[in-house]
């Protein structure tokens, strides 16, 4: 497999909700230099956070809108959505809808990811949510 079709695959997972597929493209030491509070490492940890996400935002999808690799590495800006329906960080659901950009590199060996790094409007999440302050 491409890195660039591992990485698609890891898209497909996160948009349908079939998270397990995370595995097949997710090397079992890969490394994420941006997690999210308590995540872990390799596979399990990005199924647990997206498991986290999908469950607040059950229509939660991502668009890639640029992607640029080269023999290693696949990077890529993406919009995020979806609509809160279950509680994120503290903030019980509200029902709004949230879309923010993000931008994300992820180092390939094998076809499998081996190292993450990227970031995402958190805060743009939760000011479209109505969070008043920013939860710890």
């Amino acid at each position: 497999m491409t890195n660039q079709a591992a990485q698609k695959k890891f898209g497909e997972a996160v948009n349908t909700g079939k998270l397990e597929m995370v595995r097949d493209v997710v090397a079992a030491d890969a490394v994420d230099h941006d997690p999210a509070p308590d995540q872990q490492q390799g596979p399990q940890g990005f199924i647990d956070f997206f498991t986290m996400m999908r469950t607040a935002f059950p229509d939660l999808h991502l668009d890639v809108e640029h992607m640029v690799t080269d023999e290693d590495n696949v990077s890529f800006a993406y919009t995020v959505s979806g609509t809160h329906r279950g509680p994120f960080m503290g903030l019980e659901p509200t029902g709004k809808s949230f879309s923010v950009r993000g931008l994300q590199i992820g180092r390939f060996e094998n076809g499998q990811l081996k190292e993450r790094w990227g970031s995402s409007d958190e805060l743009g999440i939760l000011k479209q949510l109505g969070a008043r302050e920013i939860p710890q």
